[in-house]
């Protein structure tokens, strides 16, 4: 116990050095991704909605069920709070740092499976992917309270607000750059496939769901 309160010392007093902007680095893209992957689902339920949920006959585009809307988008919060409540117990028990690599593996695997949502109805697609958004939430969870831990254990106690800022500004560059990703693929398959406006079926071409 000593020695780990000898090293905390000796951090809170350090000069900045280049393993403090690196360490700003590896725990700010831990921000940037939780913001990127809890925001970006946002931008496309009205995709989905229209590709999955559009009845033929129909004179308006399809939107997702209140139910489903909000089970899509509120999984991931639910897989956050038991993921926090985990994580922070275990990385305690273990080790942070180790913790921390977990969550990032989680989050990348997750996300992939999102993006592969599968099943042979609208029903099945959208029950895979409040399954693989849970687990995604799950590690999001784990990875926002780890990455601000880790960086105010590495920084000193002059420069600790001004690190923990620039980490927690990455929240708002993950939201921003989801957002961007969205607008230019939606541009692109916009350009490459055309759709009939007119008609509500056909107001979303089968190619468009490569976009999410």
């Amino acid at each position: 116990m000593s020695s780990q309160l000898k090293v905390l010392s000796a951090l809170d007093v350090a000069e900045t050095q280049w393993y403090h902007f690196t360490a700003i680095l590896i725990a700010g893209m831990g921000i940037f991704t939780d913001a990127y992957d809890f925001f970006n689902l946002a931008n496309i339920t009205r995709l989905l909605g229209r590709i999955y949920y559009t009845r033929e006959g129909s004179t308006k585009p399809g939107t997702l069920p209140l139910g489903v809307n909000s089970a899509v988008n509120g999984v991931d919060l639910i897989g956050a709070l038991i993921g926090q409540l985990f994580f922070g117990w275990l990385g305690d028990k273990i080790g942070r740092k180790k913790v921390y690599g977990v969550t990032l593996i989680l989050m990348v695997v997750s996300s992939l499976a999102s993006a592969l949502s599968f099943g042979k109805s609208a029903k099945g697609v959208m029950t895979t992917l409040c399954f693989f958004r849970f687990w995604l939430g799950f590690g999001i969870g784990g990875d926002y309270p780890l990455s601000a831990t880790i960086m105010s254990e590495y920084a000193n106690k002059r420069t600790r607000g001004a690190f923990m800022a620039a980490v927690f500004a990455m929240q708002g560059f993950g939201i921003l750059f989801s957002s961007l990703v969205s607008l230019i693929v939606s541009a692109a398959f916009y350009r490459s496939y055309e759709a009939n406006k007119n008609i509500a079926i056909a107001s979303v071409v089968p190619q468009a769901d490569y976009v999410w």
